[in-house]
């Protein structure tokens, strides 16, 4: 909050005070009008008997004003205008740290200070550059009124010249250049690249992840990075707008903080998911292979296979682990390596290789279910053996028909008492893909399960002739058309997967 000057807290109930004690007669005098002479303002007794009765004024009574005399300010009415003044910022700083804090991204945030601070130091340009003092990063630039070309002419400056850059070396540094051309010492290549890109002055703040602690927020400590301004003449923010720039900045500080360690814990979880799942998928004659996996933020339990058999076969399968987080990201691994020890052994009967995973997770995870599908492929015989529990069909797509796989119904894996669903084969056409996915695709439409199935099926026939020929492209049509506002962010409330297999 702002803080009030010591000599500017007075009791404006004292003053009020003051003022009702005045006489009636010198708050007359004080609120006459200008101008007026003193005849026009007296009081005047009817007349009578066409006598005059104008009486003179009382000796107390003030006189007539000069013209170029001002009248006095009422008592009390500095205080007012600074206070005045003081709830007029409290009420733009609150203003613009709401809008803040309703970023969720970092370049969006970097993006909002930049902005902000503009409005309040009076620049028209500026530069924030995160650069965690940790070294875990992320580190970034972002401009506001620079493109790229001047950011690039910014950074060939010796970091060591620049205030934001001995903020970055945790060196003090005033943080104002009021008159960059003019100062002395200033290094030459500042100077020019200054001149060339037309500012002439900067003031400069760095970005501290400890002001988080005198915000009661959890965050990154120590330094972040620093954000700079740049004037267009030689100019400076006033004491006023410093004050308001510097709480504004230390709000923005933990804030970034926040979203800093929320990036880096989703980089973890990223970087264990892929881990987690196939490297790369296998090449075998007569099938053409391409994956699409977006993970949950917190870390999702979806995952998908391909492996190489014994004769050439191939084993494909997809499934879902309840729950989200690093345990559901460990049973995901847990029951995918499982599934590939099953498949190598009894991979042509899929229903077994299920059974055998049911069982598993019934005796080591009881608390926990999943769902899966196995399909053992032969590319040679463009033939299909597959098995479900509790997941979703498959979807044929050709360019003579887009249908599902009629698979048995099963309950998802630890649930069942026991194997219920037999087995299914089919046997696609030269050129059709076999679309294996996950709920989570379905879900993220937000619509009933029904409206969603009919969604895949018109988007999966919708696929252009030219796509049809790699399945990379069909997954990347389905998901464009399913989540066209998902596609570059974060899915955040399922895992999405999507394995496709073209056979020849």
């Amino acid at each position: 909050m702002l803080d009030i000057p010591h000599r500017v807290r007075v009791h404006v109930d004292a003053l009020l005070a003051a003022q009702i004690d005045m006489g009636v007669c010198d708050a007359q005098a004080r609120n006459a009008p200008v101008g007026k002479s003193a005849a026009m303002s007296a009081p005047r007794l009817p007349k009578v008997a066409g006598i005059d009765s104008t009486v003179p004024g009382p000796a107390h009574t003030a006189g007539p004003l000069p013209d170029d005399v001002v009248a006095p300010s009422p008592p009390g009415a500095l205080i007012q205008d600074r206070l005045a003044g003081w709830v007029s910022d409290l009420t733009t700083l609150h203003e613009l740290i709401d809008r803040l804090v309703r970023t969720a991204t970092l370049d969006d945030a970097l993006a909002e200070l930049l902005r902000a601070g503009s409005a309040l130091v009076g620049a028209r340009r500026g530069m924030a550059v995160l650069e965690p003092a940790d070294g875990l990063g992320p580190a970034t630039t972002v401009g506001l009124g620079l493109a790229h070309a001047d950011l690039g002419s910014i950074e060939t400056v010796p970091r060591s010249a620049t205030s934001y850059g001995r903020i970055l070396d945790g060196l003090p540094d005033p943080g104002a250049h009021p008159d960059l051309l003019a100062e002395a010492g200033l290094d030459p290549r500042h100077r020019e690249v200054a001149a060339r890109l037309g500012y002439a002055a900067s003031y400069a703040l760095p970005l501290d992840g400890q002001g988080s602690a005198a915000t009661g927020e959890s965050g990154t400590a120590g330094r972040l990075g620093a954000v700079v301004w740049l004037y267009d003449e030689p100019a400076e923010p006033d004491e006023r707008r410093r004050h308001l720039i510097g709480h504004y900045v230390t709000y923005a500080a933990a804030h970034l903080a926040r979203l800093v360690e929320l990036q880096r814990a989703r980089a973890q979880i990223a970087t264990v998911t892929e881990e987690l799942l196939p490297s790369r998928l296998p090449r075998v004659p007569g099938v053409q292979l391409a994956a699409r996996h977006r993970t949950h933020p917190r870390g999702g339990g979806d995952w998908y296979d391909a492996l190489p058999l014994p004769e050439g076969a191939l084993g494909l399968a997809v499934g879902s682990v309840s729950g989200s987080g690093p345990s559901a990201l460990a049973a995901m691994g847990r029951l995918r390596a499982s599934l590939r020890a099953y498949a190598v052994m009894e991979g042509e009967d899929p229903v077994a290789v299920l059974s055998d995973l049911e069982l598993l997770l019934r005796l080591t995870e009881p608390a926990r279910t999943a769902t899966a599908l196995f399909a053992y492929a032969e590319p040679g015989l463009r033939k299909l053996v597959l098995a479900g529990a509790g997941h979703t069909p498959p979807l044929i797509v050709g360019e003579r028909r887009t249908e599902y796989v009629e698979t048995s119904l099963s309950a998802p894996l630890g649930m069942l008492s026991c194997w219920e669903a037999p087995s299914v084969e089919f046997a696609p056409e030269p050129g059709e893909t076999v679309l294996l996915y996950t709920d989570g695709l379905l879900r993220r439409t937000g619509d009933p399960m029904d409206r969603a199935f009919a969604r895949l099926h018109a988007a999966a026939a919708s696929v252009p002739k030219a796509d049809r020929e790699d399945p990379g492209a069909v997954a990347d049509h389905v998901l464009r058309t399913m989540l066209p506002e998902e596609l570059d962010r974060p899915v955040e409330g399922e895992d999405v997967v999507l394995l496709a297999a073209r056979f020849d």
